[in-house]
């Protein structure tokens, strides 16, 4: 079973998200558990305060490392301890391979200006979704927990169907295409309706070959 802890401001942003669909049956057959836990109860005033001004001033509010580093060390032993940072490493299809054979995940999501910049040498990775600011980690953390969750053994219905997926193999995801066989003058291609598996395979290679350089030519390096 993979276990998640979530370190987040606002619970109320994660909660619901583990009541539905694929992770919620993941949760009741006991593949995956997800906890989430409030900083706020590891602050040390009557105020609950978990931020302070910037030294050297600046705009915005600054996460208190005392906070921040109870609140972690709270959740251990784990396997991984991990940032949501702009900063971190791309999360990227190995990456979140490999977290998913890990047996605890700390997710640490911030708010405000981010962490005191002390807060990284209490975990293990900084991970970032993207090149752009969030108003926080929550949905990071969310992405964090798909990404691997469906990679657990039995979490999705086909087993082999994430081996399939964009970037699994390097590559986009060949196109997909469903009844009915024609739709507003745009058909299904010939070859997947014939029957034939080896020219269907051969299509859909040559396809995600052909939507990668289209679309994300860089992930084409190694397969040409």
């Amino acid at each position: 079973m993979l276990r998640y802890t979530v370190l987040t401001l606002f619970p109320g942003l994660i909660e619901p998200w583990t009541k539905e669909a694929l992770l919620a049956k993941a949760i009741q057959r006991g593949l995956i558990e997800i906890n989430v836990r409030d900083i706020r109860d590891y602050a040390h005033d009557k105020h609950r305060q978990v931020d302070d001004y910037p030294y050297g001033g600046g705009a915005g509010m600054v996460l208190r490392p005392d906070v921040v580093v109870e609140a972690i060390e709270d959740q251990l032993p784990a396997s991984e301890v991990i940032l949501l940072t702009p900063a971190g490493e791309p999360l990227k299809q190995p990456l979140a391979e490999e977290l998913a054979t890990k047996e605890h995940l700390v997710l640490v999501s911030g708010r405000y200006e981010g962490f005191d910049a002390r807060v990284e040498e209490f975990v293990t990775r900084e991970l970032s979704i993207g090149d752009f600011v969030l108003m926080g980690g929550e949905v990071a953390a969310l992405a964090v927990i798909e990404a691997t969750a469906r990679l657990v053994p039995g979490v999705l219905g086909d087993p082999e169907s994430h081996r399939l997926d964009s970037f699994s193999s390097g590559l986009l995801d060949y196109p997909q295409y469903t009844r009915p066989p024609e739709f507003r003058g745009l058909k299904v291609p010939d070859v997947l309706l014939s029957g034939h598996h080896g020219k269907v395979a051969e299509w859909r290679r040559r396809e995600a070959l052909r939507r990668t350089r289209e679309r994300r030519p860089d992930l084409l390096d190694e397969h040409e």
